[in-house]
């Protein structure tokens, strides 16, 4: 069971690399001049994005819900970010290779084709949603009903095996 303590550093940490995030995605354009320190930032950004899905995963597997078989009512219920967050990840990092790959031997120039303008906007939308339902999901996950037995998860229990 997650501890008011445990969860409240658990939370601290995933509220951190979501920040980190959103650092990254706000700031990277001003180090166009340095691409191997957009490069780290980017790699970074990238395993914080993975460390934040395996955080919500393993907090998922320490409910009790998860424990008593019930794994069909988390992934409905969390559908939406795990689905956001693979195409976030995805998006990034497609859009972190295209743009070091354009100006890795000319970082003073500014280079923006058409489809890394579209795939910047698009990452950067789907960055908006992905924060808010992380965000959301996080602090859905300190909820206590989750972590014990209750009238609720009896219910959707004898549902499911009806």
């Amino acid at each position: 069971m997650l501890q008011t303590g445990n969860y409240s550093l658990v939370l601290l940490i995933q509220l951190t690399l979501l920040a980190y995030d959103l650092f990254v995605n706000s700031f990277s354009e001003l180090l166009r001049s340095a691409p191997v320190i957009q490069l780290v930032l980017f790699i970074i950004q990238d395993i914080a994005i993975l460390f934040n899905v395996i955080i919500i995963l393993l907090m998922m597997f320490n409910t009790y819900v998860f424990q008593v078989g019930l794994v069909s009512l988390l992934l409905e219920r969390f559908r939406a970010l795990l689905i956001f967050s693979t195409i976030y990840l995805t998006l990034s990092i497609c859009f972190h290779c295209w743009v070091l790959n354009l100006r890795w031997l000319s970082s003073n120039r500014f280079v923006w084709t058409d489809g890394l303008q579209s795939l910047f906007v698009f990452q950067r939308t789907v960055a908006v949603l992905y924060y808010y339902l992380y965000k959301r999901t996080a602090e859905y996950m300190g909820d206590p009903r989750l972590y014990e037995d209750s009238q609720w998860l009896r219910e959707a229990f004898a549902s499911g095996r009806q």
